[in-house]
């Protein structure tokens, strides 16, 4: 696997509760938003859509468990590390949860 150094992604340092792991992804609580996301174990930012597909429902198997089927959206923006390929599975109350304390 394709790690650089200095890629907090690459690290991935078990910091928060992990859901899963296998050869190409692991899905964990994001460190920042406090909701389960996925990551390649590959540093890039554009997997082959197959391997999207399959990391995507890795994520939405963990945030199905947590939200319920209708309970939050994925959001596979990549604001703060947009070369290493992750996504979030994002419950409508995530943002005042883990920033407001609410």
């Amino acid at each position: 696997m394709a790690k650089v150094s200095g890629c907090e992604l690459c690290e991935a340092a078990r910091i928060t509760p992990w859901h899963f792991e296998d050869d190409t992804c692991w899905v964990a609580d994001c460190e920042i938003c406090d909701v389960p996301m996925v990551v390649w174990k590959e540093h890039g930012h554009e997997p082959p859509s197959d391997v999207v597909d399959e990391m995507v429902g890795r994520l939405v198997a963990v945030a199905d468990a947590r939200f319920g089927a209708d309970g939050y959206s994925v959001d596979r923006v990549m604001r703060q590390i947009p070369d290493h390929f992750h996504a979030h599975a994002r419950d409508p109350h995530w943002w005042s949860r883990r920033f407001l304390g609410r």
